[in-house]
C-alpha cells in the first residue's frame, strides 16, 4: 500500500509519536503566573494605599487636635503676657514710691541734724541753708568766733556731716551795739547706714 502525504508536512518515523503542540508544557502556565503577580501587585498596592490613607487621616486629626491646642495656649499665653505688663507697671510704682519715701525721708533727717546741732551751740544763728545733693552750704550770724568753732566741732561730731570748712567769716560792721560775725560754711553729707 502507498500512502501519498498530501499535506506537505514530514512524516513521522515509526516508533515515535508525533508532537503536539503544548501551551504549558513542562511549568505553570505563565499566563496564571502574570495573571497572579498581577492580583498580588493590585493587592499590595491597595493595601499600602489604604495605610497611607489611613495614616492621613490620622495626621489630619492630630493636627486638628494640635491647632486648636495651639489656639488655647495662644490665649494663655496673652493671658500670661498681659499679667506680665501689669506686674511690670506695679512694681514700678511701687519703685517710685520707695524711691519717693527715701528722698521724702532724707531731708527731715538733714534738717533734723542740723537743728539739733545748731541748738546745742550758743549765740549761732542761720540764715540760709542750701541742699546741693552731696554737699551743704550755710550761712549765718554768731556772737563770736569762738561759736563758728563750736559749731563746726559739733557739725563734725553729728555724724550726718563730714569735710566741715569754713569758707569766710568777718565781723559785721554793721552792729553797733554788739560785736557779730557773718560766717559761711560748705560740708558734705555722711552716708548714713538704714
Amino acid at each position: 500500500m502507498i500512502r501519498i502525504n498530501l499535506s506537505g508536512a514530514p512524516r513521522p518515523k515509526k516508533g515515535k509519536r508525533a508532537s503536539v503542540p503544548s501551551v504549558g508544557g513542562e511549568g505553570p502556565n505563565p499566563m496564571v503566573v502574570i495573571a497572579l503577580l498581577a492580583i498580588l501587585g493590585v493587592g499590595g498596592n491597595g493595601y499600602y494605599y489604604m495605610k497611607l490613607s489611613n495614616e492621613a487621616k490620622k495626621i489630619t486629626a492630630d493636627k486638628a487636635k494640635a491647632m486648636e491646642e495651639n489656639h488655647r495656649l495662644a490665649a494663655v499665653k496673652a493671658k500670661f503676657d498681659e499679667a506680665e505688663k501689669q506686674k511690670e507697671v506695679f512694681r514700678k510704682r511701687v519703685d517710685v514710691i520707695d524711691k519717693l519715701r527715701s528722698a521724702q525721708s532724707g531731708p527731715v533727717n538733714l534738717l533734723n541734724a542740723l537743728g539739733s546741732t545748731v541748738n546745742e551751740t550758743d549765740a549761732v544763728w542761720l540764715q540760709t541753708m542750701r541742699d546741693d545733693g552731696r554737699s551743704i552750704s550755710m550761712d549765718g550770724t554768731a556772737l563770736s568766733a569762738n561759736a563758728v568753732a563750736k559749731l563746726i566741732t559739733n557739725l563734725k561730731k553729728s555724724g550726718y556731716f563730714k569735710n566741715v570748712e569754713i569758707k569766710e567769716t568777718f565781723q559785721n560792721p554793721g552792729a553797733r551795739d554788739l560785736t557779730m560775725f557773718q560766717f559761711s560754711l560748705t560740708c558734705e553729707k555722711a552716708d548714713q547706714k538704714s
